[in-house]
C-alpha cells in the first residue's frame, strides 16, 4: 500500500494543487490571483489553494520573500495593522 501517485489520495491532490500553484507563480500571480484562477479553471476551492500556498511559503521562505519583493509586494510582510487599516477605512466612510 504505497503512494505511487494514484490520483485518489489526499497527498496526490495536494501535490496537484502545489503543481498548479507553481504554474501560477511562473505567470507572476500573487496568492489571490492564483486562488481565483484555480477556482475558475480547476474547480479547486480557494481555501485549499490558500492553505497549500501558505505551507509552500513556510517551506520556501527565502524564495517567497524574493518573489514578493520582485512583484513589489514586500510591504505585505511589514505589519498586520498597516495591512488591515486601508481596507477598514473604506467600510467606515468617516472622512
Amino acid at each position: 500500500m504505497d503512494d505511487d501517485g494514484s490520483s485518489s489520495t489526499p497527498a496526490s491532490y495536494i501535490r496537484l494543487v502545489q503543481h498548479l500553484i507553481e504554474k501560477c507563480i511562473c505567470y507572476s500571480m500573487n496568492k489571490e490571483e492564483c486562488m481565483e484562477t484555480l477556482e475558475k479553471h480547476a474547480n479547486i476551492m480557494p481555501v485549499i489553494t490558500s492553505t497549500v500556498w501558505k505551507e509552500l511559503e513556510k517551506e520556501n521562505r527565502e524564495f517567497f520573500e524574493m518573489y514578493k519583493k520582485d512583484r513589489g509586494e514586500e510591504s505585505s510582510q511589514k505589519s498586520p495593522s498597516e495591512q488591515a487599516a486601508p481596507s477598514k477605512s473604506s467600510d467606515d466612510g468617516d472622512d
